[in-house]
């Protein structure tokens, strides 16, 4: 489903991040991707989102290359990708609901659905009871399932997330990758970077370890 093939990314700073990295992850598969700070990994989610574009080599999606798409086609792209930020990106301005929402509203959802949708994927999170909440009023924990909450409130077929639990108690994090599981446990390809080993200790999913840019195991 997910292949990189020869994926290398320079900066213009001269900062090579990824150096002729290849991987496959099939669908519906949950793999974790590990390593240093700085080893390239939030720079190999944000290449999948369109984020960021290769300096060279392919990304394919179900057998698109998305390295070459025109600008005009990234949105499409991005119905099938949600995306946890590791900073979260939360509007504290608007309500979870509208939150969660607005990727809806950006993408062209039909409106009478939008209400149904939202309401679900907090209903999903935990959320349900704090929809008129705003985000500021929320636990660390609980602004990342708002996160989780907006990351999949378009039903997904790809889940990828930087650091989801790398602000949280042992307690959180687990709360938050039972989340991630039971998405995955419905056919969701789900990707996630994490340098929390204690995440990895007992996983039976496949680990990618990134090392100075390149994948190392």
């Amino acid at each position: 489903m997910i292949t990189f093939k020869n994926i290398s990314k320079r900066y213009p700073d001269g900062f090579v991040a990824l150096n002729n990295v290849d991987l496959a992850i099939k669908a519906g598969e949950m793999v974790f991707l590990t390593g240093h700070s700085g080893a390239g990994k939030s720079t190999l989610l944000k290449l999948l989102a369109s984020i960021e574009r290769p300096t060279s080599g392919v990304i394919a999606i179900s057998g698109q290359n998305i390295a070459q798409l025109k600008p005009a086609a990234i949105p499409y792209l991005r119905r099938k990708i949600g995306f946890v930020f590791q900073d979260h990106k939360l509007l504290f301005d608007r309500s979870v609901f509208d939150n969660v929402l607005l990727p809806l509203q950006i993408s062209g959802f039909d409106s009478r659905s939008m209400a149904t949708r939202v309401r679900a994927a907090l209903d999903k999170v935990g959320l349900l009871q704090k929809e008129k909440s705003m985000p500021i009023a929320l636990s660390g924990g609980e602004r990342q399932r708002l996160c989780i909450a907006r990351a999949v409130v378009h039903r997904p077929m790809i889940l990828i997330a930087d650091e989801p639990t790398g602000n949280l108690d042992i307690a959180y994090a687990r709360d938050i990758m039972t989340m991630f599981n039971s998405f995955n446990q419905v056919g969701v390809t789900v990707l996630i970077a994490t340098h929390d080993a204690s995440l990895l200790e007992d996983t039976q999913h496949r680990v990618l370890s990134l090392k100075q840019g390149r994948l190392a195991a």
